[in-house]
């Protein structure tokens, strides 16, 4: 299936391009001179189209790359999006807490909620709030010359956007303290062997796969994609009967859409199945 092209209207746009054909969402950030670090209009942007994408039958997969050099090196504290860092002797105490909570948490947080699978396509540096942003999708992309910071000890900071909760979870304690501790720039090679990414490709050919994979993505059975990513996000704090009661809860869901009646007859007939999303 193949869907005209349509591009979203608003006044961040052009910092924040998204189109969306052969049923995927594709998100770009848009500020090369600045490596991509995200302005809090940028952000709350972000936010309502993966919220978009979630609620769009005709949206069954998400990609989110940069341009130029950098996927994202973080939040522009010069525009704001960190207000209160770095100036404790104005700020009210909760001020920067409740800034986190509603930024740069409520990012992350919709990346690891949206219902459709999201892509990174990490074009280049991904530091900071833009590492995490990039480690909560679901499936990790990253060109040769891309590299992740965690940025934070850098600036005598804590890091934030989930990376407490995200980088240990996906490495381990040990891994995620060095990486925290240090702020030492990681290579994709090293990335890919840690586990924070799926698959190194060369720089020409980081659009060329992800299209790939988010369009096969796409022509999958989206609500059984939709409820594996909450099983196996669920799992990671979940004891062993709390995951294996949202398994069946989740089988007996998943039963009533049409792509699961559709891969069971498919299977009977043996023919390739064609799924719908519903």
């Amino acid at each position: 299936m193949t869907d005209s092209p349509r591009v979203s209207g608003s006044s961040v746009t052009s910092l924040v391009q998204h189109t969306t054909d052969n049923a995927v969402s594709r998100i770009t950030l848009n500020r090369p001179e600045a490596l991509n670090a995200l302005t809090p209009d940028q952000r709350e942007r972000l936010i309502d189209l993966l919220a978009e994408a979630s609620a769009d039958p005709a949206v069954r997969a998400v990609v989110l790359t940069g341009t130029g050099r950098g996927f994202c090196a973080g939040a522009d504290l010069r525009a704001g999006a960190g207000a209160g860092a770095g100036r404790a002797e104005e700020a009210v105490p909760g001020d920067l807490a409740r800034t986190i909570r509603q930024g740069a948490q409520r990012l992350v947080s919709a990346v690891l909620d949206c219902e459709k699978p999201v892509i990174a396509a990490v074009n280049g540096t991904a530091a900071g709030l833009g590492a995490h942003l990039a480690l909560a999708c679901d499936l990790v992309l990253a060109a040769e010359s891309a590299r992740f910071i965690e940025v934070f000890v850098r600036r005598g900071l804590v890091p934030d956007g989930g990376g407490a909760y995200l980088l240990p979870r996906l490495v381990g304690p040990r891994r995620a303290k060095e990486l925290m501790f240090f702020g030492d720039a990681l290579p994709a090679a090293d990335a890919e062997r840690l586990g924070l990414v799926n698959r190194v490709v060369p720089d020409g050919e980081l659009a060329k796969t992800a299209r790939e994979w988010a369009e096969r993505l796409a022509a999958g059975p989206t609500r059984a994609l939709a409820l594996t990513k909450q099983l196996v996000n669920a799992s990671l704090d979940s004891d062993r009967a709390t995951a294996f009661a949202a398994e069946a809860a989740a089988q007996e869901i998943n039963m009533t859409t049409r792509d699961a009646r559709e891969g069971v007859a498919s299977f009977v007939e043996r023919r390739t199945p064609r799924y719908e999303g519903r």
